[in-house]
């Protein structure tokens, strides 16, 4: 990663978001950080880093994503950490009504179908290198282990399944359409990452890892920083998985 490299980060607001962005800027890269509330953005970084910039995307907007798009400088990178969701996201299986259920597939795989659209056709217009790198999960790879969710209100949204799982396959998908070696389409599936959950759920889990238990969002960079990169150039249509044996 050169200094001069610049990135774009989507729902840069969140947890994850933040942390990338952090870390990009460690590495003496330009970032475009994006996300429907910048407030946080704005509060946590503030506006006297040259190396930064923050702008307003709301990535269920075809109309603001395309025109973003393709106003944009040069890039060499998009990392997509958005996480569109609506109001009754995370019910329990049963209490999940379909018009939710497609809700939320439309919100947020809709959005990330709509990014990689759209970078695609960044790619072809700047006629560059350009790497990708979504967000999936370890529940888009196996399936959930719902005994760690007993004895709390927590549980794994089927709507999250679904999308993430997806991911793994448009991953695929574009890189194959795209076809030039110079595209590349990856993501990470993240374990659990630690947010202050319960602590019946955090013993419970840590059980089926390796001993590290819930993962910090620290430990997803290094991952994303290779994949952005020119160490994996002949990486393409993959997804990582970094959940200390959690899936084995």
């Amino acid at each position: 990663m050169h200094s001069n490299n610049r990135f774009l980060v989507l729902g840069a607001g969140g947890l994850l978001g933040k942390t990338v962005v952090e870390a990009l800027l460690a590495n003496k890269a330009e970032v475009i950080a994006t996300d429907i509330n910048t407030d946080s953005l704005l509060a946590h970084f503030g506006l006297d880093n040259d190396q930064l910039s923050i702008e307003h995307l709301d990535v269920n907007n075809e109309v603001e994503v395309v025109s973003f798009f393709q106003n944009i400088e040069p890039i060499d990178g998009v990392v997509n950490c958005s996480y569109p969701r609506n109001k009754d996201y995370g019910k329990k299986l049963f209490d999940v009504s379909l018009a939710s259920f497609n809700d939320n597939i439309s919100l947020h795989l809709g959005a990330a179908f709509l990014i990689m659209q759209q970078s695609a056709a960044l790619f072809l217009r700047q006629n560059a290198p350009l790497s990708i790198v979504n967000v999936s999960s370890i529940y888009g790879v196996v399936a959930p282990k719902f005994e760690i969710y007993e004895d709390t209100n927590m549980t794994m949204p089927v709507e999250y399944a679904a999308i993430k799982s997806a991911i793994v396959h448009l991953n695929k998908y574009f890189a194959s359409y795209i076809h030039d070696s110079r595209f590349r389409v990856n993501s990470i599936s993240p374990g659990g990452l630690f947010d202050a959950q319960p602590d019946a759920f955090l013993d419970k889990y840590k059980q089926l890892t390796m001993g590290a238990g819930m993962l910090n969002a620290t430990d997803m960079t290094g991952s994303i920083l290779f994949l952005l990169s020119e160490q994996s150039k002949y990486i393409t249509g993959q997804n990582l998985i970094i959940d200390d044996g959690f899936s084995l």
